[in-house]
């Protein structure tokens, strides 16, 4: 049962968690690329795609959690410190990914989807449409920084699921 547990682990990290950190890190690029094409509609297509897969993948990483929960039980880790700090680095990274990077995606890319879709006629919302691009590249600057941080916490549960400091498997 171990086994089949920590398979199912495994798995649902590399596909759940992977395609997050992949579609996240992606974001602010495609976000400041349809930033300096507005007229582009393709660019601003694939920030809301990169912006579903984020949002998508993030629930279904939901299984991760839930099946390392179990593995541990199964194998009588619960309350080795590795898996205690890899628990809460995965908390923090979730908690980082729903309060800050998903909501700042979101932000970003309904502001995009309302200037792709100003007629830009000459009025005085003009001056609030040419604001907003600075007001956005800023935020996909922070954005990528967070999604930079995520993804070290990542890597890091991922070095702790692997090493187990003080583990006895020879590694």
């Amino acid at each position: 049962m171990t086994a089949f547990l920590l398979s199912v682990h495994v798995l649902a990290a590399i596909v759940a968690i992977g395609p997050v950190s992949v579609a996240a890190s992606m974001f602010p690029p495609a976000a400041r690329r349809a930033l300096a094409a507005p007229d582009d509609s393709r660019a601003v297509g694939t920030v809301r795609l990169l912006l579903r897969i984020c949002r998508v993948y993030a629930v279904v990483g939901v299984v991760v959690p839930v099946f390392g929960l179990a593995t541990a039980k199964n194998m009588g880790v619960l309350g080795d410190t590795w898996l205690i700090v890899s628990m809460a680095l995965t908390a923090l990274a979730a908690l980082l990914l729903v309060a800050f990077v998903l909501p700042r995606q979101t932000a970003i890319a309904e502001s995009l989807e309302q200037r792709s879709t100003e007629d830009g006629g000459g009025g005085p919302g003009d001056v609030a449409v040419a604001a907003a691009p600075a007001v956005t590249r800023e935020a996909t600057v922070r954005l990528a920084m967070l999604t930079g941080v995520f993804n070290l916490l990542w890597a890091v549960v991922t070095v702790l699921m692997i090493v187990r400091p003080g583990s006895t498997t020879g590694v």
